[in-house]
């Protein structure tokens, strides 16, 4: 396995977690247990706790969950938008590269997983995302985390796949629109079928996996819109 090397701009941490073991031990424990508790039963404390370590150790990289919270969903963007660059770079037909590009939203193409990002297991990174990355924006904070420039990463993914759009249909009025919906529906058909699963005929039960599954969906909607 090749590993990916992300870099996260300052303004999402107080200290970069990745320039000490103590950070990086944060970073890939936190995954973990938001993924078993969820964030709203996630607390620093317990945090500690299953390092080793204290809170106030914690506080001096992160000022609090949220921020800790949109630091992980920063980076998961930032490495989708690697991963769309890596396949893509050399696609010349928009309809190829946009086919390709949603494969990777949808983890379809699980070829490309091998590499991964150092100290995390990126399935558990996108169950996290799948059903926490919600709460970064859905909060009354989201106009001062976005003044502080904070969803960069989300938007910089919605613009760079916009293009795409906007190269294969240049007369298509809502590119950004449309992306941001199918980013965030790869995550929300994944939760629903696994939670919710009244909300969508994406069924955990098939032979076909949930991720192909969502892409044939997601495939499905954008070509027929477009065209």
């Amino acid at each position: 396995m090749s590993t990916v090397h992300i870099q996260i701009g300052e303004k999402y941490f107080n200290k970069d977690p990745q320039s000490t073991e103590l950070g990086r031990n944060i970073v890939s424990e936190s995954i973990q247990l938001l993924d078993q508790l969820g964030f709203e039963e996630f607390t620093f404390k317990k945090l500690a706790n299953k390092i080793g370590s204290t809170e106030a150790s914690i506080y001096r990289y992160f000022d609090n969950k949220l921020k800790l919270l949109v630091y992980l969903t920063s980076w998961y963007w930032a490495w989708m938008e690697y991963m769309i660059d890596y396949k893509t770079h050399f696609i010349e037909d928009q309809s190829q590269k946009l086919k390709e590009t949603i494969k990777i939203l949808c983890h379809a193409d699980q070829s490309l997983f091998s590499m991964g990002l150092p100290g995390i297991k990126t399935s558990v990174l996108k169950r996290v995302v799948a059903s926490e990355s919600d709460k970064t924006y859905l909060t009354k904070k989201v106009d001062e985390i976005n003044n502080e420039g904070l969803f960069k990463g989300f938007k910089d993914l919605c613009h760079k796949i916009a293009l795409v759009v906007r190269g294969f249909n240049p007369d298509y009025a809502y590119p950004h629109a449309i992306v941001s919906t199918i980013l965030e529906a790869s995550h929300q058909q994944v939760f629903f079928a696994q939670h919710l699963p009244s909300l969508t005929e994406i069924s955990k039960d098939s032979e076909v996996s949930i991720d192909h599954q969502v892409y044939h969906f997601i495939d499905q909607l954008i070509f027929k819109l477009l065209r």
